[in-house]
């Protein structure tokens, strides 16, 4: 077990003596063509660092891969505001050392047994018996253990153990909640949809060690991915509806909402739109709450401009002065 200050929390200047996991480790060429430098990611379970290495690098590039947990003494630094590693010194992880590759990965803050709990019974209340059938078969314990300990994400959103769980859950509760408002909606489809949207990714990544996508998942991907899993368990249900099979498929097929974003069609359906938009939203937020809380630059009220959304994020500092009024989550 790891006791040491998260990195997240040190400051320019502070001392780094650290283990880390290694997230990137490749040469590049300098600027202005006169030699190669090394670039590393290394982080602990509370954020990565970039740091590079211009000199007597050789021995510590050909020793090292991604996944490898390293002890790195140095100091903080940073470069345009954003943190750096200063790196003094290297050196690869001891069995005697007691460091793990868990002691590496973020976890969901909420409890797993309890997020598996509530997904089965969001199955049980399925009313659609074929389709809840075809949940049951899907999510049966051996599946559902490696579906509420995957990510949801190598990097954006959900990006942490247990994250596919808690970002299914979220969907769920946006996609009841519009049924409620909506109740021409199909909920038992719409659900079921939410449930299987993102099925593929236990198989598209791996997160033993770190997270890195599969040969399957490149591939593949987890849009088609889940659509196979779709189609193989319906067969082993008597006369499951042509029709139903096909909405689910769509489901799954057009969740992502645009052709370049990688959905093979674009939603639909009145229940595709409203599992796209769910989709967007639990996704959209997480990425954007975590990236406010580990992307600050050193003034603490602006992110690093985050190319992803072509924008800088602002942290206003409200929550921290009424934190004890919203206490209470969806989830309470």
């Amino acid at each position: 077990m790891l006791n040491q200050t998260d990195l997240i929390l040190l400051k320019k200047g502070d001392a780094v003596d650290h283990f880390l996991m290694i997230r990137k480790c490749e040469l590049r060429t300098r600027k202005d063509n006169r030699g190669q430098f090394l670039v590393l990611e290394a982080g602990d379970k509370s954020t990565t660092v970039n740091s590079n290495m211009w000199e007597n690098f050789e021995q510590v590039y050909t020793g090292i891969k991604c996944g490898d947990i390293v002890k790195i003494n140095g100091i903080m630094d940073d470069y345009q505001g954003i943190p750096q590693i200063r790196v003094g010194s290297i050196r690869i992880a001891a069995p005697d050392d007691n460091v793990t590759p868990s002691d590496f990965m973020a976890r969901s803050k909420r409890d797993p047994d309890e997020m598996k709990k509530e997904f089965l019974c969001r199955i049980e209340t399925i009313s659609d018996y074929k389709l809840r059938m075809l949940m049951s078969l899907i999510f049966n314990e051996k599946n559902l253990e490696r579906f509420s300990t995957a990510p949801a994400g190598k990097s954006w959103h959900h990006s942490y153990i247990h994250g596919l769980i808690e970002h299914t859950l979220e969907i769920i509760k946006i996609c009841d909640l519009m049924c409620d408002i909506h109740p021409e909606l199909n909920r038992d489809l719409l659900i079921c949809g939410a449930m299987m949207h993102d099925y593929g990714k236990t198989e598209e990544l791996s997160y033993d060690s770190f997270f890195e996508y599969t040969d399957k998942g490149k591939l593949l991907g987890h849009i088609v991915i889940a659509a196979m899993v779709v189609n193989e368990e319906v067969k082993k249900i008597p006369d499951f509806p042509e029709e139903l099979k096909n909405c689910l498929l769509h489901l799954i097929l057009s969740h992502q909402g645009k052709l370049e974003y990688a959905s093979p069609v674009v939603p639909k359906t009145v229940e595709a739109i409203a599992l796209y938009q769910a989709d967007e939203l639990s996704a959209k937020v997480n990425a954007y709450k975590n990236a406010v809380s580990s992307e600050l630059k050193n003034d603490g009220r602006w992110t690093k401009f985050l190319s992803i959304v072509s924008t800088d994020l602002f942290n206003h500092g409200l929550t921290s002065e009424i934190e004890d009024e919203i206490k209470k989550t969806l989830f309470d």
